[in-house]
């Protein structure tokens, strides 16, 4: 069954800190707090549109959910606590802070119906964390996760690759980190500089270089790879494409793309693509036949046919033939070479 979320944001309402990078106003759109006669409407306006046969959730984005007072808690979510309780929706979730966890808070949410919640984690490097402004380490998320779990919540962690202070390493190290942690899935959004924010004046003082595009799509792709192969389902790569964020007098710089996604996921085709030729390629050959899921067409050619342009360049390959084969699963590939055929998938990539 097909997820819809009816999403309702509630930027910077309950917020702690101001964290360098965060400008939810910029990204959302939403000037003025929610209330839940919003909530109610935007519930019932979406339920109007929405086949029915889909597993609905509504989700609360932005803002730190559970640092709000229980009765504004309580409030906001009771019009998505009654469509759960009479059938409309499946679920709800909501994002919120780490250390804004604990048993009182989570028996509360459970009281409401709340069976998912996401933790803005950004990194597990207590550096970049402090760096960041995020008033919390990364003994606060393990922390959390632990009462989570433990309390029959799922549990899903946002990363932020690209803060100031992360390396290669810091971010290797929070991958494996994070693994420990069992989250059921994870978010990736690699950090863009928008306007009005600290981060903002840091890069216009030249304290702050974001990642290139190639450079995040690299380092993304990485951690795709190493929770994918854990078992850690990856449910977004980059920023849902707005609006607001196609304006360029709020995203300053970084590597904001509306098809960030397909990106990464192309970018892993390639991998594999590479893999196949390190591993299994003979000198003597020079025609490669490509069978693949017809949806994942794009993605294994590449934008503007880059994935295959690069492949046969690098390898000396006359044709590289690609061929849309329902048979073949997505994210696999089936590869002809010397008169075999060779399944590939994402866990033949080996990572650190």
């Amino acid at each position: 069954m097909k997820h819809y979320i009816i999403p309702v944001f509630i930027p910077h309402l309950g917020c702690l800190h101001q964290c360098i990078f965060c400008n939810q106003k910029k990204i959302t759109g939403c000037q003025t707090p929610v209330t839940a006669n919003q909530v109610s409407t935007m519930i019932y306006e979406r339920l109007n549109t929405i086949n029915q046969k889909r597993w609905i959730e509504v989700a609360f984005y932005g803002g730190s959910f559970t640092a709000l007072p229980e009765n504004i808690q309580n409030e906001l979510l009771a019009p998505a606590s009654r469509a759960l309780r009479n059938g409309s929706i499946h679920a709800i979730r909501l994002s919120t802070r780490p250390d804004c966890i604990n048993k009182d808070i989570i028996a509360n949410l459970i009281r409401q119906g709340v069976t998912i919640v996401e933790l803005g984690v950004q990194s597990l490097d207590n550096h970049v964390l402090t760096s960041a402004r995020r008033g919390h380490d990364s003994q606060s998320v393990t922390n959390a996760v632990k009462l989570l779990k433990e309390s029959g919540i799922h549990c899903g962690l946002q990363l932020m690759p690209g803060l100031p202070g992360e390396d290669w390493v810091s971010l290797i190290k929070t991958v494996r980190q994070a693994i420990t942690l069992h989250p059921e899935f994870v978010r990736i959004y690699p950090v863009i500089v928008i306007a009005d924010t600290v981060l903002a004046r840091l890069y216009s003082q030249g304290s702050y270089q974001p990642l290139s595009l190639e450079q995040a799509v690299a380092r993304s792709a990485y951690m795709k790879l190493v929770f994918e192969q854990q078992g850690i389902e990856v449910i977004r790569t980059g920023l849902q494409a707005s609006a607001e964020l196609d304006n360029k007098t709020n995203v300053i710089s970084g590597p904001y793309h509306p098809a960030f996604g397909e990106l990464v996921d192309s970018y892993i085709f390639y991998l594999m693509l590479a893999g196949f030729m390190e591993q299994k390629w003979r000198a003597s050959e020079e025609k490669l036949i490509i069978r693949h899921h017809p949806q994942d067409c794009s993605k294994v050619r590449g934008q503007c046919n880059n994935n295959i342009n690069k492949l046969t360049a690098a390898y000396n390959i006359t044709k590289a033939t690609l061929y849309a084969d329902s048979s073949v699963k997505k994210g696999c590939l089936l590869l002809e070479h010397h008169g075999r055929v060779v399944l590939f998938n994402k866990n033949l990539i080996k990572c650190i």
